[in-house]
């Protein structure tokens, strides 16, 4: 029994923080977890901004309502559930996620919360648990599941490292350099048939 776990910015979706700051102006907000490999520090000096700016959930959401999947990611993804089982792995957030589930077909997506106080302001956020997509991906192995996994980040890598089968997808030299044990693909259809050949054996 094969499941595939998927990562989701920047492997099926635009990276949500990139639009934001694309449409803000404010450009620390580019910075992702292929730049910033502690996840809280990431997320600190991103709430931090968002106060300094008096930004709001809802004008992040309405910039998400915005976004598309990725060119390809919506074929791969519903010819990739045809064969397996699939759970998207992700750092988001189910406050910002909703769109794109809609747009994806609603695949299984485990991932955190925002706390959002009275003002509609992003005030912190709540992990499911620290390092969720190792233990999640270990959890599945229990099941007795065979994992293949694929991400394009950081905080990816133990995910891919814990699963039988770990892919780098779309990932910046940076991190395709440092974890150089992955194989690495920008193509769907490479990644495919990656999974397809592990899966085989």
């Amino acid at each position: 029994m094969d499941l595939v776990c998927l990562d989701l910015e920047g492997v099926l979706i635009p990276e949500i923080w990139i639009a934001f700051a694309e449409k803000t102006g404010i450009d620390a907000l580019r910075a992702t977890t292929r730049d910033i490999p502690n996840y809280d520090d990431l997320m600190r000096q991103r709430l931090d901004l968002l106060d300094h700016h008096g930004l709001t959930l809802s004008e992040i959401q309405r910039v998400i309502e915005g976004l598309e999947p990725l060119a390809g990611a919506q074929n791969f993804l519903t010819s990739l559930r045809e064969s397996y089982q699939v759970v998207i792995l992700s750092d988001t957030f189910y406050e910002f996620a909703l769109p794109m589930m809609r747009q994806l077909d609603w695949p299984t997506l485990l991932c955190h919360r925002l706390t959002v106080n009275t003002e509609d302001r992003i005030t912190d956020y709540v992990l499911r648990q620290a390092d969720p997509k190792r233990h999640a991906v270990e959890a599945f192995r229990n099941l007795n599941y065979r994992i293949f996994a694929a991400g394009d980040s950081y905080n990816d890598t133990t995910m891919l490292a814990a699963a039988d089968a770990g892919f780098l997808f779309k990932a910046p030299l940076n991190v395709t350099r440092e974890f150089p044990q992955f194989k690495s693909t920008d193509d769907y259809d490479t990644l495919r048939a990656l999974i397809d050949e592990v899966a085989a054996h």
